[in-house]
């Protein structure tokens, strides 16, 4: 198992707090992925990155999620959610459901999609999505 963060404190810190775990903690930017990244994984799981990038940089990660992936694997998207007709806000900006599921393409098709209220006070909006690449990756 992998996991990753671009700033290193953050990576030191999981190091830190969880030091006999045998996840491969590693300092990397999601906009510009170590080559061994490519194809190398059965599960990728993004939770809140994409909704802090504003939209040009968002399309590339994207990308870069999708290169990620093994023929088969799956990549699990968790956002906050937001109607289309609300304002973006803030950032981290919530998605919609139809920028979710433009993470698909015709080799990383949506293999299930939940809109939910989680069980903060005051609850809020999250959006689950699954992915799932093809044979080509």
């Amino acid at each position: 198992m992998t996991a990753f963060d671009v700033a290193p404190s953050a990576v030191a810190e999981a190091r830190r707090r969880f030091p006999k775990s045998r996840v491969d903690y590693r300092v990397a930017d999601l906009l510009a992925l170590p080559r061994d990244f490519e194809g190398a994984f059965d599960l990728v799981v993004e939770c809140y990155t994409l909704q802090a990038l504003p939209p040009e940089a968002r399309a590339r990660a994207v990308e870069a999620l999708q290169r990620t992936l093994r023929p088969g694997g799956t990549l699990l998207v968790v956002a906050r959610g937001r109607e289309a007709s609300e304002p973006p806000g803030q950032m981290p900006w919530p998605l919609t459901r139809a920028e979710v599921e433009a993470i698909a393409t015709p080799e990383l098709r949506c293999v299930g999609f939940e809109d939910f209220l989680d069980a903060e006070d005051p609850p809020v909006r999250r959006l689950r999505a699954s992915f799932r690449a093809g044979p080509t990756g």
